[in-house]
This record gives structure tokens, sequence and C-alpha cells, in this order.
């Protein structure tokens, strides 16, 4: 592994953490860690968001920048008594990516490991052989040969399964490879903001949250900002990179290192106007660099985020990642650290008249 700054070594520690929705707190603990030095206080809601809040103005608009601790895993539903463990997928998972892959069971004695298992290729019919395996089928197996021993082992239905992947540079160092970068970039862009924003004057508070549970129903988001009731929003997550062998333009246009992407319309949102204008204009005037990106289905947090109280203008950027929702993604450092300075910029023209004339826009 090459050298790790501090920038690389906060990306590991946060893709390391293992939380699937409903048991965020070893990424909460992460997250909270590196984000407190630079936050006024942090506090949580009652489902266990994390909310950093940083006042530059303390009668200033509310800007809430939003991350979520989630990543997509599993849930122990039943161990069979052979000693195989059976799962609920706790986000979306599609088959063909889960098979054979290791996985870790945070059980009560400590952390298991397993392995997705299934039938081998050689006992399944020719016909069975041409179809994806269905999920219901599959098992993990965890090297016990009983109920009795799985429950020694500590595991227990309820328990949470996590991928398991170790953070790793490419050879081009700029491409970094990880588990749950979804979204864990999103709570690294958060830190990272506060910490750019240390010692800086700005017009506004500024809050940077790590919501739970985002990715069954963007729920975190909808109890933290109740909690914060803010005055703008940002969800910062991943998106979808187009630039790999089958997807066309019309699926998806975004390439890795060509910038954060400004997401026009999701299933959870239609961005809006006036604060999408103002973060490309801002763009333009610094010489960040962007793409636009919508997605017709998924949400982000900003989907909650926008809804609440009596509406708050939300807009969600997001970082092109390969093969999400899956064991193993990649993403470009630039574009984080564009991410970064662009909505830095932004916050630092949020005065109470620019929100204002905002909204009317």
């Amino acid at each position: 592994m090459p050298n790790m700054d501090e920038t690389l070594t906060m990306l590991k520690d946060l893709t390391d953490a293992k939380g699937i929705p409903g048991n965020e707190k070893e990424a909460r603990d992460v997250f909270e860690k590196y984000i407190s030095p630079y936050a006024d206080e942090v506090t949580m809601d009652n489902l266990g968001s994390s909310i950093a809040k940083k006042t530059g103005k303390a009668d200033g608009p509310k800007i809430m920048v939003a991350g979520h601790l989630d990543e997509i895993g599993f849930m122990v539903t039943r161990i069979d008594d052979k000693g195989f463990v059976y799962f609920q997928t706790v986000g979306g998972w599609w088959n063909q990516v889960m098979l054979a892959q290791r996985v870790t069971i945070m059980g009560s004695k400590g952390d298991v490991t397993g392995v997705i298992g299934s039938k081998p290729p050689h006992v399944l019919t020719a016909e069975a052989r041409k179809k994806p395996y269905e999920i219901k089928d599959m098992f993990i197996d965890i090297g016990a040969s009983s109920k009795e021993e799985a429950k020694e082992f500590g595991v227990k239905p309820g328990d949470s399964v996590v991928p398991y992947f170790e953070f790793t540079p490419l050879k081009n160092e700029k491409l970094l490879l990880a588990k749950a970068w979804d979204n864990r970039i999103g709570l690294a862009i958060a830190i990272e903001v506060l910490k750019r924003l240390k010692g800086e004057e700005h017009p506004n508070v500024v809050y940077g949250v790590g919501t739970i549970q985002e990715e069954v129903g963007l729920r975190g988001a909808k109890t933290s900002a109740q909690a914060i009731q803010p005055d703008i929003g940002f969800g910062v997550d991943v998106g979808i990179a187009g630039d790999t062998p089958g997807i066309s333009d019309k699926d998806a246009d975004s390439k890795l290192g060509k910038g954060p992407q400004i997401v026009l319309y999701d299933a959870s949102m239609v961005s809006h106007k006036g604060l999408r204008d103002l973060v490309v204009q801002t763009a333009d005037e610094n010489n960040i660099p962007y793409q636009f990106a919508s997605l017709a289905g998924g949400g982000t947090d900003s989907g909650s985020i926008h809804l609440t109280g009596n509406g708050v203008p939300s807009l969600s950027i997001t970082i092109a990642t390969r093969y999400i929702h899956s064991h193993a993604g990649i993403l470009h450092r630039d574009d984080f650290e564009n991410a970064v300075k662009l909505i830095v910029q932004v916050i630092k023209k949020m005065d109470a008249d620019t929100v204002k004339n905002l909204i009317l826009a």
C-alpha cells in the first residue's frame, strides 16, 4: 500500500468501519472521531444520526451537509440444524454480485468470518446454470457444524452481516478501491467541509451530518433534518459512473476524475432550481470541474431533507463511483477534493439574502 496521508487514513477508517442500516454505531464512532475537532458541538438524534454543528454567524441560515453512515449488507434471520446461516438483504443487492463473497457477521462474541455459499455448478442442470441464483437460496457458511455451534460462536438472528473488503489505492493512486463508498465518501465530504471552514468566516451555521438508514428509505435524513430545521440542504453521496464497458451514454455518462456530479433529478427529488443555478455558477467562477447527472431510480438523503418543515431548497452533489451496491467500488480522489472545494465556496456565499433570493428563483 502506498504512503497513507491523513486523508487516505481517514478514508480507510471510514470504509473499513462496519455499519448496515439499523446498526451504524461503528461507522458513527469513526465519523465523530474525525469531525469533532472542527465542530462546536456534536449531538445525536434519537435514532442515531450524528449532527456536528459549526457556527459562522449564529443568526445566519442553517446549512445541512448530509452523508449517510450505513452501507448495504445483510441480517441473520435463522440458523439451520447444520449450522448454515440464512439472511435478509438490508439495502438493494443484485444477486449476481453476492455469491462466493466473504462477509463478517457482527456476533455477540466478536466478528465471525463467513462466505456466501450456494450449490457448485457441477451439480446444477444446464438450464439452472443459465439463471441467476436466487437470493432466497443463498446462505452463509461460517464453518459451524450445528445450530448449537453457531450459537457458541455468538451468532444469532438479528446480527448484522457486512461485506468484507480492504481499502486499497490502485496503481494509479488517485483511484481508490474499497467497500462502502456508498456512502462513506459522503461522510468524508462532510468532515472535510467542516475542516476547511475551520478559522474561516462564513455567514451561516453549518451542520455536517452522518445519517442512519438511508439505504432502506432515507430515514435518518428525515429525523436529523427535523432536529436541525435547515434552510438549505445538500445530500452528498455516490453516483453512477458510466465509463466502464457496456454502459451507454444514455444510461450514464459521468466519468471518474471529471468532477463531482450535480444531480438534476432522481427518484426522490427534483433538485431545487435556484440552488442548482447558484452551485453551477460558483463552480464556473472557481474553475471547479463538474458533471450533470440524473437518475430515474434511486434517491439520496436530499429526498427527505427537502420535505422538512415548510420545505428546504436542496441539491445532491455526488461522486461518480464504479460498481456501487457490490463488495467493492472505485472512485477518483480528485472528484472528492473538488466536491469539498465546491461546497465550501457555496457555503461562504450563503447569507440570509442569498437564501431568500434562492427560494424566489
